[in-house]
């Protein structure tokens, strides 16, 4: 038996672990990851990617490989119909397609299945962290004393048991999450929504939905459930209703291959059972997603209906928020208390997204996939210095359903101004964020670089970038000045790594008045 330190622990694998573990080494920050699987998921399970998902991917720069393994960017449509083949079908896009109005992001949202993007982040995952990403160890147990958190892990393969000393234990470990049950969080809300069968099988319907392709295709009465694209040729998923009295669950491979040929309207499919997996459809939300030493991510913190593809994004959100304050706090330019920023922030997001996903699942009228709602997150928390004539922000809602607006307010996501490429090849305002903190001005100034030094000087890391520099312009002038508005020359944004606004403000005349602003808002007192 051996003892490791680390500076974090996180537990779990999937899609926000090892999100999680990309942006904690791009961070500089120590840590080890441990998944009691041995392998990435085999089955396609969440498969929507959201736009900030994607934003998020692309400052980790993966993108790029992202894209290429998802579904073409026509396919992301919805169909309904009675079958497949109905050919009174309705077939619709996301809220917004290129070229209605302004582009708000650079990086639209994609259909990758789950069991597609796990390798990919586990890959980018492994080229910094290396061994220290292990799959096959399972969580046994841990203490936590307030000054950090004892585990007790387990080698699967061989039943070594090896304990560790971490900084911060961080459950990414899903719905039945040992990491939260063993910090006495509970969760609240309803279960038992709906049970489905989800059917992985191979079948020609390539050719017969061409002229429909979509990413999820939904049937209605007296057609049930629907079906999922995972390649739209031959790989597919049907996800099945199962009866609140359904004493068990089809297995057969003949039945289930009947079902899915009287579900697509083609009684003559070849079709081919790869695998089953049943489901529960919940709405619960974590009491809390800190206790002393232990943080909650992803399911783990909540468990949303997948109607609306929300869940992984919500996660994957989650992780981008957590990561640049445990980073912040375990170098010492923070002081923990921002990591109650972390609930602050994520869970009113958390608990909105499981109202609207639960409004979806009763919605036999059918509800629109919202690609940016994600994008529409504006903060409150003390990581955020609000606008002085900013009022009555506690009676806000953190996401706005009706849609996206761009803007430079204090606790929203920094807006996309498609740019010229300069020096750096930045082609959007998202990419000159982080990876520390950011100080974006209009355009090169010698007296804000005099603040951003004095910042520096205190130790804490900060860039000061600009968004019209030598050989760099907006793409369409003038979009910038009309986000800022008046006095848009001399004012500058205080962007956190995650993208999103900590302060607005103009040229103080006071050299010390960015140093105290940026202490503040990393509760460094």
């Amino acid at each position: 038996m051996t003892e490791s330190h680390t500076s974090v622990l996180i537990v779990g694998g999937g899609p926000v672990g090892l999100t999680l573990s990309c942006l904690l080494s791009d961070q500089g920050v120590d840590h080890v990851l441990i998944e009691s699987h041995t392998g990435t998921s085999r089955h396609p399970k969440a498969r929507g990617v959201s736009a900030r998902s994607m934003e998020i991917f692309r400052r980790m720069g993966l993108e790029k490989q992202i894209r290429a393994a998802g579904l073409p960017a026509e396919q992301v449509h919805f169909y309904r119909g009675r079958d497949l083949v109905d050919p009174d079908y309705i077939r619709h896009g996301l809220g917004a397609q290129p070229g209605e109005g302004p582009e708000r992001t650079p990086s639209p949202g994609l259909i990758c299945s789950q069991d597609v993007l796990e390798p990919l982040l586990l890959r980018h995952a492994k080229e910094p962290a290396g061994s220290r990403i292990r799959f096959g160890i399972r969580l046994v147990s841990f203490e936590d004393d307030g000054y950090g958190v004892r585990a007790a892990v387990e080698d699967r393969a061989t039943g070594r048991l090896d304990h560790l000393r971490a900084d911060w234990l961080v459950g990414c470990d899903g719905a039945a999450s040992t990491v939260r049950t063993g910090a006495g969080i509970a969760m609240e809300g309803p279960t038992g929504l709906g049970r489905y069968l989800s059917v992985r099988f191979e079948a020609p319907l390539g050719e017969i939905v061409a002229d429909r392709a979509s990413a999820s295709y939904f049937l209605t009465v007296p057609g049930r459930g629907g079906f999922m694209a995972v390649d739209n040729d031959r790989h597919w998923i049907y996800q099945y209703p199962l009866g609140p009295d359904a004493e068990t669950d089809p297995t057969d491979p003949g039945l289930l291959a009947d079902l899915v040929r009287t579900a697509a309207g083609i009684p003559g499919l070849n079709v081919t059972v790869r695998d089953t997996m049943t489901w529960r459809m919940d709405a619960q939300l974590a009491d809390s997603y800190r206790h002393s030493r232990v943080l909650l991510a992803g399911d783990a913190a909540h468990v949303i209906p997948p109607t609306g593809g929300h869940g992984m994004n919500t996660g994957i959100g989650d992780a981008d928020n957590l990561s640049w304050k445990l980073a912040a706090v375990t170098a010492g330019h923070a002081g923990e208390a921002l990591l109650d920023t972390y609930e602050a922030e994520r869970r009113p997001l958390a608990r909105q997204v499981i109202d609207i996903s639960t409004a979806n699942a009763t919605n036999r009228a059918g509800y629109r996939i919202d690609d940016e709602l994600l994008l529409t997150a504006t903060y409150r928390s003390a990581a955020v210095i609000p606008d002085p004539d900013h009022t009555g922000a506690g009676n806000q809602r953190v996401l706005d359903s009706s849609g996206y607006r761009p803007g430079c307010r204090p606790g929203e996501r920094l807006p996309h101004i498609r740019l010229t490429p300069g020096p750096a090849d930045a082609t959007s305002t998202l990419d000159l964020v982080g990876p520390g903190l950011t100080l974006l001005t209009t355009e090169d100034d010698p007296r804000w670089q005099a603040q951003a030094e004095a910042v520096r000087q205190s130790g804490i890391p900060l860039t000061l970038r600009a968004v019209q520099t030598t050989g760099q312009r907006e793409a369409t002038p003038g979009q910038w000045a009309d986000l800022l508005g008046a006095d848009h020359a001399d004012t500058a944004l205080l962007v956190r790594p995650d993208g999103h606004i900590a302060w607005r403000g103009t040229l103080p005349a006071n050299p010390t008045t960015l140093p105290t602003l940026v202490q503040r808002v990393l509760a460094d007192r």
